[in-house]
């Protein structure tokens, strides 16, 4: 049996990289997919792509999540196993999909930049910054998975993100699956 209970039939390991927008999601879960051979499943590509959302909110400038929707979609690829999962939040995914939950963190003054760059303004980039400093992807990973499966990594500069892929590479390939 598994730590949370549920009977574990895939054979690779599925890992959760999560963190506020800009943390370097996509750049490390892209990196790490090309190390490991690992499907890289970007949920807000999923989202635009097959239409899992309730519409657009042009205060937040994003698409309106359906989680269910999300959900149905990815469930058979979550439990054949071997899937990086990219996505900004985590409390809505079944406990029983993942085996490495990584909340990536980044320094404000740098996120700010990253953000800014990017074209954030306002309150929205207010609102994720306060995210970061406040650690809430942090704690939402924490409370929503088994606190042993949940890494907080720094995602700075490159050699950051570089050490992390290189980190969780080793650990997906001595994975085994809980019998």
């Amino acid at each position: 049996m598994a730590q949370n209970g549920s009977i574990r039939s895939r054979c690779r390991p599925n890992i959760l990289v999560t963190g506020t927008p800009g943390t370097g999601k996509t750049t490390t879960s892209s990196a790490l997919a090309e190390a490991t051979h690992l499907r890289h499943l970007n949920v807000g590509d999923l989202v635009r792509e097959k239409n899992l959302h309730d519409g657009w909110d042009p205060e937040l400038e994003s698409y309106l999540i359906n989680e269910d929707l999300v959900c149905d979609e990815l469930e058979d690829l979550m439990e054949e196993g071997g899937n990086i999962v990219d996505y900004l939040g985590c409390d809505f995914f079944p406990e029983r999909w993942f085996d490495r939950v990584v909340v990536l963190q980044t320094d404000n003054t740098v996120l700010y930049d990253r953000l800014s760059r990017r074209g954030y303004t306002g309150s929205k980039l207010s609102n994720n910054i306060e995210c970061e400093i406040f650690q809430v992807l942090l704690q939402e990973a924490k409370e929503s998975y088994p606190e042993d499966i949940v890494v907080a990594l720094k995602s700075d500069t490159i050699e950051d993100i570089t050490r992390n892929v290189t980190s969780l590479t080793d650990w997906a390939r001595s994975w085994h699956p809980a019998s």
